[in-house]
């Protein structure tokens, strides 16, 4: 367990502490409102950490102007969980971090782990007073764009890591059922490894223990003196995997490519493959 990997005990005991924000980001956005930690508040992936006008992640200001809003400062811890094994505590995870914010950590296991040991859950909603966030600087080497991944495709020291389902990976489907961010062509992006996101991951949504994800990892030729990047469809069951390479297996050149398979299978032009390589 790394400090920014923390335990679903070491939440509890660290709920009413002054210098953390707890913060929840479910898959579904209504599960905050069935029952939440105490002091926890909820960010909408769809609506908040996302401009859905520009496609794109939310800006800078629009990022301050959020956490301004929760009473957040650039001192404070946020400690992050939810539904469905993290993907999108995950993705907030990688977005704080992409913009600076220092002390970001993750439950391991996420809402999952929390409820199957029975912790104390409310649903009153918290406010907090007010504050002027500002972000101080963007980690840019974070963050995959397209033109980053078409540059090195197929190069010697590069990395693709697919983490979307085998299905989607051959092209069998484009996304997962009930799932409605799509793109115009099936498959994967050239020289990409398959590698999904459940791989890594226990049975009780917590990550597997850091030396058998090294194997796993290892066993397809991926390692830490590469150029690695992850994708997924929308960018958040590569985030979860970013922060494995990241964080627990220290990897020093890893970057999440957001845009994923609904960009990158819909542009023209770009090269994919259908099938296993």
């Amino acid at each position: 367990m790394t400090d920014i990997l923390v335990s679903t005990q070491w939440a509890i005991e660290h709920l009413h502490d002054a210098d953390k924000r707890f913060i929840e980001v479910d898959v579904d956005t209504t599960q905050y409102e069935t029952g939440h930690l105490q002091g926890a508040i909820a960010f909408n992936w769809q609506s908040q950490l996302q401009d859905p006008i520009a496609r794109d992640i939310i800006s800078k200001e629009q990022l301050e102007a959020l956490f301004s809003t929760a009473g957040i400062t650039p001192e404070m811890t946020l400690v992050l969980y939810g539904d469905n094994n993290n993907w999108f505590a995950a993705y907030a995870f990688w977005l704080f971090k992409y913009y600076g914010h220092a002390d970001v950590r993750l439950i391991n296991g996420g809402r999952k782990k929390l409820l199957a040991e029975g912790r104390p859950l409310t649903v009153v909603v918290p406010t907090y007073e007010r504050t002027n966030y500002q972000v101080s600087a963007v980690n840019e080497t974070f963050r995959a764009d397209r033109d980053y991944v078409r540059a090195r495709l197929r190069q010697d020291g590069f990395a693709l890591v697919d983490v979307r389902s085998p299905a989607e990976f051959v092209g069998d489907i484009i996304a997962p059922p009930g799932m409605t961010e799509t793109a115009q062509r099936a498959g994967h992006i050239p020289g990409a490894k398959n590698v999904p996101w459940s791989t890594i991951v226990a049975e009780d949504g917590t990550f597997k223990p850091i030396e058998d994800i090294r194997r796993i990892y290892g066993d397809l030729g991926v390692s830490e003196d590469q150029d690695v990047v992850t994708y997924c469809r929308i960018g958040e069951r590569s985030s979860h995997t970013w922060f494995a390479l990241k964080y627990l297996l220290g990897f020093p050149n890893v970057r999440n490519y957001d845009g994923s398979w609904t960009e990158w299978g819909n542009l023209i032009g770009a090269p994919i493959v259908k099938g296993a390589e």
